[in-house]
């Protein structure tokens, strides 16, 4: 029984989306608001009565948008996978190769996510908690996890590379995986500009393409079988079994 499958997550209660155009924009200033105090002062010294004062909302307004400051951390979190999806668009339209793929989307994310970087202690305490909303594999989370696994599988089957038909079906989420690990290293990151970061992202993804290079080499199936079903095990997700790959 893989105890790590989603279904056996508890899903929180959460709020329902912004159900008007001007309630859309109401949290979007708070949340604005909220990530500009964070960057200025750190998240720990801003109050959701200051958020609430600075985005010209009631403090109870503030609590029904954002039930907490978690709330808020999540907010940030899903605005830039939003952000980063619609980036990659022209870049994944314009590129057949799998290694560029993944790496100008990586590259993508980071670029977006640096100017936050004062931001990443307030994200990883947050998500470090299993009880967060934010954790990555929370009830809450389960919609931008989801939407970025989308994005990885994207990746995969626009590529004009091909893939073992066993392993495929894993790549998505391995490859999300990958990506949790790097905003994890980003977070700890203390070099100039994150550049280690990069360096991860470039060798990550080089060592990635070997290995799919010779996974599919003759006398390593017993071993491959071996180790996508200790995946099937451990993973988060199980892969797909109803998608069919795009013609």
């Amino acid at each position: 029984m893989n105890v790590f499958k989603m279904n056996t997550f508890k899903t929180i209660r959460q709020r329902p989306g912004p159900k008007t155009a001007k309630a859309a924009e109401t949290r979007e200033r708070i949340l604005d608001v909220a990530i500009s105090l964070s960057v200025e002062r750190g998240y720990a010294a801003a109050t959701m009565r200051e958020i609430a004062d600075r985005a010209q909302v009631s403090l109870g307004n503030a609590y029904y948008y954002f039930p907490s400051k978690e709330h808020l951390v999540q907010g940030f979190y899903a605005r830039c996978h939003r952000d980063h999806r619609a980036a990659c668009g022209p870049l994944l339209a314009a590129t057949p190769a799998f290694r560029d793929r993944l790496r100008g989307a990586l590259a993508v994310w980071q670029d977006q996510i640096d100017p936050f970087h004062a931001f990443a202690g307030a994200l990883f305490r947050t998500a470090a908690d299993p009880g967060s909303p934010l954790n990555p594999f929370s009830g809450e989370s389960a919609g931008v996890r989801d939407d970025a696994i989308a994005l990885f599988r994207e990746i995969v089957n626009g590529s004009r590379d091909s893939f073992p038909a066993d392993v495929k079906p894993f790549l998505p989420v391995l490859l999300w995986t990958f990506h949790m690990g790097i905003v994890l290293f980003w977070i700890h990151d203390g070099s100039p500009g994150a550049r280690r970061t990069r360096a991860l992202i470039d060798r990550g993804v080089g060592l990635i393409c070997a290995l799919l290079a010779v996974a599919d080499l003759p006398g390593l199936g017993p071993a491959r079988r071996a180790a996508l079903q200790l995946l099937a095990d451990v993973l988060p997700l199980s892969p797909p079994t109803n998608q069919e790959d795009p013609e």
